[in-house]
């Protein structure tokens, strides 16, 4: 295997790999955003704040100090009150993946219309995107794509989760083939070919779901994913 160059701007971890890699539990993340050395009370540098579908009120999302973080001090925190049609989004502007294992640790803290959240990958904007989220309310776990501003469902599986306890969602996407997994379980497997080109990664929740964030990495996909 030839050797990755390490490229540290801006709060990112960036691996450069000349031959694609199987994903393991040691291998190198393509990018990575633990939140640890951000400053406390503001928003990370290199992402945005948006919104699908909103009212322009967008949510706050800033870096907290939590005891519970996976990776301790600091999680990233979103406080929103925003309506039910409303998809609050946090991306990572300067990232750019097609093939992906994108993972991030995930904590729900509150929300009556809606709770939890989870991932978006290749985004080309705030109205382009897939989804894959846990909802304790709902008691699922979904993938979803949105085009257009326009949400379809693509898959959707009963899995309970709890309020006020971290699990781990992750995507992995290659071509066309979606698997998505909680705690590294695989519970949703699908196929579309709505968006063919490397995008943009972030976070995601859906009207008041106030949540928080950690341990946010993409990861080259494994070998046996789209078999």
């Amino acid at each position: 295997m030839k050797c990755h160059r390490v490229l540290v701007s801006m709060g990112i971890t960036v691996a450069l790999a000349a031959t694609v890699i199987a994903q393991s539990s040691t291998s190198t993340p393509l990018a990575e955003w633990k939140f640890d050395k951000d400053d406390v009370g503001n928003s990370p540098p290199a992402w945005r704040v948006a919104e699908t579908k909103g009212s322009g009120k967008t949510g706050k999302w800033t870096v907290a100090a939590d005891d519970t973080a996976p990776s301790k001090p600091n999680v990233l925190k979103l406080e929103t009150k925003a309506d039910d049609s409303t998809y609050n989004l946090f991306i990572a502007e300067k990232s750019s993946f097609k093939d992906l294992d994108l993972r991030a640790k995930v904590k729900a803290l509150s929300g009556n219309e809606d709770q939890g959240g989870g991932l978006i990958w290749r985004a080309k904007d705030e109205n382009n995107y897939y989804i894959c989220r846990i909802n304790p309310l709902e008691g699922n776990f979904r993938v979803y794509k949105v085009e257009d501003g326009k949400r379809t469902q693509l898959q959707s599986e009963k899995l309970e989760t709890k309020t006020g306890q971290w699990y781990e969602v992750s995507a992995v996407m290659t071509g066309d083939h979606i698997e998505c997994f909680v705690d590294g379980k695989p519970y949703l497997h699908t196929h579309d070919g709505t968006f063919k080109d490397a995008g943009m990664v972030g976070l995601w929740t859906k009207a008041d779901a106030s949540s928080v964030f950690d341990n946010v990495a993409v990861y080259p996909p494994s070998e046996e994913t789209g078999k």
